[in-house]
């Protein structure tokens, strides 16, 4: 049994972790989500243990256009190399564009991969996003203090009539918490090699205390 959407903003507003299900005719995975304000090194490394997949640092689309930064295919398209032009995704197999953007570091990282590393990234991420008064400060503090390629991966939420993917579903209930657009999602994985199956995800949001929830119940 999924949890309510109203424990589920409570969650979000409060820095717990939440287990989140796209739908199971798309994806069909299960990601462990958190607002980026509350992503702590501790938290860099639950994610890792608990959900075992990539960390990636989500925004939405009107903050990415005013950081300038746009979608990975769109570079790989827009590139004078034969070679990436072709490599550009159009559609994943599950049907939707990819979300994914650039990968970046904060300046005051040293290698960027270290749950201390990450953390640094992603907090003063959500710091600049949060605390900007306009675009053209935000802008400028991106470039200022951060850069490119590095070890958190960027994605950019379409609106949800374009995609429900976790992006989408992550940022929507940012919003709805009344957080800042910047949401944190690592997939769960199983000890099959697979995604892990959403009863498995539940059988472990309720043994840590979290909320679980299922995309359809968000939109």
């Amino acid at each position: 049994m999924s949890s309510s959407l109203s424990s589920v903003l409570d969650a979000v507003r409060k820095g717990t972790p939440v287990v989140l299900l796209d739908n199971p005719q798309r994806e069909g995975e299960a990601d462990l989500i958190l607002h980026a304000k509350f992503c702590t090194p501790q938290n860099i490394r639950l994610l890792r243990i608990s959900a075992g997949g990539l960390v990636c640092l989500g925004t939405d689309t009107a903050s990415a256009q005013a950081l300038g930064v746009p979608y990975a295919a769109d570079i790989l398209r827009e590139s004078r190399s034969p070679t990436l032009r072709a490599l550009a995704l159009g559609k994943a197999p599950y049907g939707d564009p990819s979300a994914f953007s650039i990968w970046i570091n904060h300046k005051k990282t040293f290698t960027g991969i270290t749950d201390q590393d990450r953390s640094k990234t992603i907090m003063e991420f959500e710091k600049m996003i949060d605390g900007a008064e306009n675009e053209k400060q935000m802008a400028s503090a991106f470039i200022q203090n951060f850069y490119s390629p590095g070890h958190v991966p960027l994605l950019i939420a379409r609106s949800l009539e374009e995609r429900k993917g976790h992006t989408e579903l992550c940022l929507s209930l940012a919003k709805q918490a009344g957080m800042s657009p910047a949401m944190v999602m690592c997939e769960m994985l199983g000890e099959d090699w697979k995604a892990l199956e959403w009863k498995k995800a539940q059988a472990l949001a309720k043994k840590m205390g979290w909320p679980a929830v299922q995309g359809e119940e968000i939109i």
